[in-house]
């Protein structure tokens, strides 16, 4: 899939951090965002980035593209056009639009939530969003979708992934990160599914485990009981469910329990990390495997860091 010139110019466009956008926190106090040095924070105010702008759809699903390249879910993204390798995030948006019958003339309201799970039917979409906070869903205009935006800059930084957009990164270090990058790719990042809880693929259950049939030697839905991995509660077989396939297809979470177990926030577009048996956002997964510097907010590629009280600084940002 090729995309247009029009989006192409889009997805690549400059940093929502360098359009000096006046920080939603400080208001008329901040002039506008002037990015430090080296700090993701703005000199007048101090505040982070994300407070003075958010990256537009284009920028958000390039950098989401670029994360998923070379990974098992390139199906999830499409080729840039006119570009050599960089793809963009085929993010999935639903539209939903209800007749209003009380008044005289028929209208209809339309709702569009910029983001959904991809492969669902349009009712199982909607059963799955009414199952996360109200709060959290991501219709256009709303608290929710500012929320949804907000967590893919916090939970997935692309200075996490990407070494051009690193500024602490010296030559050497660059290959070490290259790795780092590579390696939790192939073992550790995945992008959950949802489906009805009898439809978890069979070779992948327990083979030990004692599951109820309907006389066929298929597993009857009605007779099975499925447990949520977080709060251990029933799964409805009617519900959507939430798989992780580096977890095993027999684990399976609520919507709203398919969180991140360090900041316990919903992990944004189902994008996971799996480690010792616990489900991680990347930003978390990153700071279990290596320091990340209190000042710049990047990981650190180097042995030669400064540690004081239980926080880590580049030797440059210890300040």
């Amino acid at each position: 899939m090729e995309l247009s010139a029009g989006i192409q110019k889009m997805s690549v466009g400059q940093p929502a951090a360098e359009r000096g956008a006046q920080c939603v926190r400080c208001r008329e106090t901040c002039a506008g965002f002037q990015p430090h040095s080296w700090r993701k924070s703005c000199e007048l105010c101090q505040c982070p980035q994300e407070d003075h702008a958010l990256p537009t759809d284009g920028e958000e699903d390039y950098r989401i593209g670029q994360l998923l390249s070379d990974t098992r879910y390139l199906g999830l993204t499409a080729r840039v056009k006119g570009s050599e390798g960089a793809r963009i995030y085929k993010r999935n948006r639903m539209i939903i639009t209800n007749p209003i019958t009380s008044r005289k003339d028929p209208t209809f309201l339309t709702v569009t939530y910029e983001w959904a799970p991809p492969g669902l039917n349009q009712k199982l979409a909607m059963r799955y969003m009414e199952l996360i906070p109200k709060k959290m869903r991501p219709i256009a205009g709303t608290e929710g979708a500012h929320y949804r935006r907000l967590q893919l800059v916090r939970q997935l930084p692309a200075y996490d992934h990407d070494p051009e957009q690193c500024q602490g990164l010296s030559g050497g270090e660059k290959p070490v990160m290259e790795a780092f990058v590579k390696q939790y790719k192939e073992s550790a990042m995945g992008v959950a599914e949802v489906a009805l809880p009898c439809s978890v693929k069979k070779e992948e259950k327990d083979p030990n485990s004692t599951m109820a049939t309907n006389g066929t030697g298929e597993e009857s839905a009605g007779n099975r009981d499925y447990l949520c991995e977080l709060c251990q509660q029933l799964m409805p077989a009617d519900a959507p469910a939430v798989y992780a396939e580096r977890a095993g297809y027999k684990k399976q979470w609520h919507p709203a329990c398919f969180v991140c177990c360090h900041c316990r926030e919903p992990l944004v577009n189902l994008i996971y990390f799996w480690k010792n048996n616990r489900l991680w956002c990347g930003r978390h997964y990153c700071e279990n495997e290596r320091p990340r510097c209190a000042g710049c907010d990047e990981i650190i590629f180097s042995e030669d860091y400064q540690q004081l009280d239980g926080k880590s600084w580049h030797r440059d940002h210890f300040s």
